[in-house]
């Protein structure tokens, strides 16, 4: 059966993806970044891997999956570094790895107004370019 890796599944759209995923009893990976965060999934079924998208990605996070959900992001208190960082960055590793995995799907949870970064707020500009050229790196990659 395939098994599903969820990045950034302790944020809201990551615990619902994770739940309903439990709820099917499809198998599930959650990648969060902190331990304490572990419990809540482990509840469900889910099984954890504890990693930070500033560091470089673990091969055995990637290894039993067929299927990769991007949901990680920055969050909205952080500044433009966090935001490059997480969600451009982070991002971009993740494909990487993807490809060096065989994955046979990946699904990017973008932002409204990143397909014409102009046109969003100045105030989150600056994470709609990140998500931007987050998702062309993907659509770039070959990685279904």
């Amino acid at each position: 059966m395939s098994k599903t890796l969820v990045i950034g599944a302790n944020g809201q759209i990551g615990k619902q993806l994770v739940k309903l995923l439990c709820a099917e009893n499809s198998p599930v990976k959650a990648m969060i970044r902190h331990s304490q965060q572990a419990p809540f999934f482990q509840d469900l079924g889910a099984e954890t891997m504890i990693t930070d998208l500033e560091a470089p990605l673990p091969d055995d996070a990637f290894a039993d999956c067929d299927k990769v959900v991007f949901t990680a992001g920055s969050g909205g208190k952080t500044g433009a570094d966090k935001t490059i960082l997480i969600d451009l960055w982070g991002a971009v590793k993740a494909i990487d790895m993807a490809k060096k995995h065989n994955i046979k799907q990946f699904v990017m949870v973008s932002a409204r107004d990143a397909g014409n970064p102009e046109a969003g707020t100045e105030a989150i500009k600056h994470y709609n370019i990140c998500k931007h050229f987050a998702d062309e790196y993907l659509l770039a990659s070959g990685v279904p």
